[in-house]
């Protein structure tokens, strides 16, 4: 499917970049890498769990060199440990630091029942209590397997039920599909929710799957931008590939002409 411009007008939502798409570059030089992600144009990053193991005057350096590049970090994702015990409080502190808004749970980790992801929805929620006086905000982000029925029911239903208003669902359009999630109807049933969306693009084709440059897969991206920008509360946009023909810094500066091409 050819990509095709949208119309003028739109409100203006920052595209970031989840830079786990990167993610040999980053181990190799952070510095560098995280340059030559703003000269590309992205306004923003999402650190992922490395990130947790840094020092609080190496997260002081890390946020100097976001000031300079003029980019933000929007958010970080997370493993459960952010959200129980002393971890939470360290969450606090180094997102406070980066200038982070929302601290996301990146996976639930193995969870074998409808019972455990009421478990995962009341550890977020006392998370969230925690970090709300902080200014910060708790989130979930999901994979294939809570678009998946379990006990006939899907797992990130249970959460998003069981989850205060103010916890985000970011929304990982990719996974979503594979699991045969329908993105849009997601957004629209969960009005204010999906405060930010990893624009990863899949195909059903298995020799192509989550290769495929954003734009380039299934994703029906115009009208997700629509739900997402008209009831889903969307902040903020962020590209998420995780591998594709191309090196990942080139296959990163793709994505974004694309998306470009796509949302404006």
């Amino acid at each position: 499917m050819p990509l095709t411009l949208v119309a003028q007008g739109r409100r203006k939502i920052p595209i970031g970049l989840e830079l786990y798409s990167v993610r040999q570059d980053l181990a190799k030089d952070l510095p560098a890498t995280v340059r030559a992600v703003a000269k590309m144009g992205y306004e923003g990053v999402e650190f992922f769990s490395p990130y947790f193991q840094w020092t609080p005057d190496y997260a002081k350096e890390v946020r100097k060199l976001l000031d300079e590049l003029g980019i933000r970090c929007y958010s970080t994702h997370n493993s459960p440990r952010a959200f129980e015990g002393d971890g939470v409080e360290r969450a606090i502190e180094l997102n406070k630091i980066l200038g982070s808004e929302f601290v996301i749970m990146a996976s639930a980790g193995k969870v074998e029942s409808l019972d455990g992801w009421k478990k995962v929805a009341e550890t977020l929620n006392r998370a969230a209590e925690r970090m709300r006086p902080a200014g910060l905000r708790a989130g979930f982000h999901n994979h294939q397997v809570e678009f998946r029925p379990l006990e006939g029911v899907r797992p990130i239903e249970v959460l998003a039920k069981n989850t205060g208003q103010d916890i985000t669902l970011q929304l990982d359009v990719g996974t979503c599909l594979e699991a045969g999630g329908d993105p849009v109807k997601w957004i629209e049933q969960n009005p204010g929710r999906i405060t930010s969306i990893h624009c990863k693009d899949w195909s059903p084709d298995p020799n192509k799957g989550y290769h495929v440059l954003f734009g380039e897969g299934a994703a029906p991206w115009r009208q997700i931008f629509d739900a997402a920008e008209r009831v889903g509360g969307v902040q903020y946009y962020l590209i998420e590939q995780e591998g594709s023909a191309y090196p990942p810094l080139e296959t990163v500066e793709r994505c974004l002409a694309n998306f470009r091409k796509l949302r404006g």
